[in-house]
C-alpha cells in the first residue's frame, strides 16, 4: 500500500517524481515544471501485477474492494492511496471530503486493475472514477502548495495549472480506453 502524498513527506515536503505539474515544494519553489510519474501504469505495464488507485473519502466500498482483490490475488499487489498531507498547505481536519473532491473533479481517478480477469476472458481494468464533475482549478487553489504560485507568479500558475489539468484529463482518458478495450480470445 502506497499512501500518496505526491511528495517526499519524510524530509519536510520536497518535490518528488510524485509531485503534480505546478505544485509548490522545497526544490520547487517556481511550481514543478515536469508530469508526475504514474506509479500504476508503470506496475500494470508488467501485465502480472495487481493495481488499484483508491480515494477513501470519495468510494469507501472501492477501497474495500481493492483491498479484497489484492488480498486474494496470487501474486504481487499494488494500492495507491491518495493521502492529503499538511504540507498541501490545507486545513487537516476532514481528509476524506479532501479526496472526494479530489476525486470529483479528475484530479485523483479510482481504478482496479486485476489480471486475473484476463484468465476469464474479461477487460482487466475497471475505472471505478465517474466522469469529473467539480472544477479541477478550483480544487488547486484550495491548497497552499498551489494558490501561493498565484500570489508570486500568477502568469507562470495560470500555465502550469492548465497543463496540470490537461495532463490530468489525458489521464482519464487513457483509462477510460483502457477500461473500454475487448479482451481477443
Amino acid at each position: 500500500m502506497v499512501l500518496d502524498t505526491e511528495l517526499y513527506s519524510n524530509t519536510g515536503g520536497q518535490a518528488s517524481k510524485s509531485s503534480p505539474t505546478g505544485s509548490v515544494a522545497k526544490f520547487a519553489a517556481s511550481g514543478k515544471r515536469t508530469k508526475k510519474k504514474d506509479l500504476g501504469m508503470m506496475a500494470m505495464s508488467y501485465g502480472y501485477v495487481y493495481v488499484a488507485q483508491v480515494g477513501m473519502g470519495a468510494d469507501y466500498n472501492q477501497v474495500v474492494k481493492a483491498i479484497a482483490e489484492a488480498e486474494a490475488y496470487k501474486g504481487p499487489s499494488l494500492i495507491i492511496a491518495y493521502a492529503p498531507c499538511i504540507n498541501h498547505g490545507i486545513d487537516m481536519t476532514n481528509p476524506q471530503k479532501l479526496i472526494k473532491e479530489a476525486v470529483d473533479c479528475g484530479y485523483w481517478q479510482l481504478y482496479r486493475y486485476n489480471p486475473d480477469l484476463l484468465e476469464q476472458g474479461k477487460n482487466p481494468f475497471i475505472m471505478d472514477s465517474k466522469a469529473p464533475t467539480g472544477s479541477y482549478q478550483d480544487f488547486l487553489r484550495t491548497e497552499v502548495r498551489y494558490s501561493s504560485l498565484l500570489k508570486t507568479k500568477p502568469d507562470l500558475a495560470d500555465e502550469l495549472f492548465t497543463r496540470a489539468e490537461k495532463e490530468a484529463h489525458e489521464r482519464v482518458k487513457k483509462y477510460e480506453e483502457l477500461s473500454k478495450k475487448e479482451i481477443k480470445q
